[in-house]
């Protein structure tokens, strides 16, 4: 005789039979559809900003505050767009803020690295006494590094340039610091191993650390593209000549001091984001990986 136990009942089957237990149905039920819902209902309201500011884009201007108010355009149009192309420079600013943001990036992306790993795998005091500092400017707000930041880029003539919004914004603590803690958990074996071989400091960053560290180069570069191209107060500060503007500063201009072109405004806000729509459609993949294997050791 064997004895069949569940959460709820045990059934003797005589014979040694064996039958599957009854489960509650009910409770599978609420397991699996309710928090599918919820999430459902969570993304339909984060989406619903954002449908409603697409759809707006392709609204006439008077469209635009008519009462009572439209999910869905009553006329069509694309007037916005081509006058956004037409009279706003907007393929300048484009590529300004391409250029911006992609040079910010690689250099990002390469200084973090290398900071990094000589936080993780060098022992010296006046690492740990900078590893100190990179962390206390975690706690710092941007704000209030503006002033000082800005008479230096003065000081060495970099003022209503493109590279004075690069070059002050290429190394982040955020990204030092992602980069140590995962070159942390890489033995040091490897390390002595590689050296023992003959390879050199540089070949074993080159070689080996850096390969390592792909998943944490391609999330922080994809979150450093991001920032760099929506960044509007630094470059608000430090560019003064519109054929430097960026397209977020340049989409103020279309806000004027009695009107604003709405219309435009929206179509070239939209236009805006289309790369970093494109960035994350192109390397999504990478950014699930990255967030899988996070906290996984061999």
């Amino acid at each position: 005789m064997v004895t069949l136990k569940t959460n709820t009942y045990s059934v003797v089957v005589p014979g040694g039979e064996k039958k599957r237990p009854r489960r509650r149905a009910s409770g599978k039920f609420a397991r699996s559809v309710i928090p599918t819902t919820l999430l459902w209902v969570l993304a339909a309201l984060m989406a619903f900003p954002l449908l409603w500011f697409l759809l707006s884009s392709f609204k006439p201007g008077s469209e635009l505050f008519s009462y009572p108010l439209s999910f869905f355009p009553r006329n069509w149009t694309i007037d916005g767009y081509t006058e956004a192309l037409d009279r706003f420079d907007f393929f300048r600013y484009l590529f300004n803020s391409f250029a911006v943001a992609s040079i910010s990036t690689i250099l990002t992306v390469f200084l973090c690295a290398t900071t990094g790993y000589a936080l993780a795998k060098y022992r010296n005091p006046w690492l740990s006494v900078l590893g100190l500092c990179i962390l206390s400017m975690t706690m710092l707000p941007g704000e209030v590094i503006l002033n000082p930041l800005f008479i230096v880029i003065r000081d060495l003539g970099l003022y209503n340039s493109l590279l004075g919004v690069i070059i002050p914004t290429v190394i982040t603590p955020t990204g030092v610091l992602m980069f140590r803690q995962y070159y942390v958990s890489v033995p040091d074996e490897l390390l002595d191993a590689a050296r023992i071989d003959g390879a050199s400091e540089y070949g074993i960053f080159f070689r080996i650390m850096l390969p390592l560290g792909r998943p944490i180069m391609l999330t922080l570069g994809i979150i450093s593209f991001q920032w760099r191209w929506n960044d509007y107060i630094l470059p608000l500060i430090v560019l003064g000549d519109p054929n430097t503007y960026t397209l977020q500063i340049a989409l103020r201009s279309l806000v004027g001091a009695e009107n604003i072109q709405w219309s435009v405004l929206l179509s070239a806000s939209v236009l805006s984001m289309i790369p970093l729509v494109v960035l994350y459609l192109v390397f999504q993949k990478y950014i699930t990986s990255a967030n899988i294997n996070t906290g996984l050791k061999d």
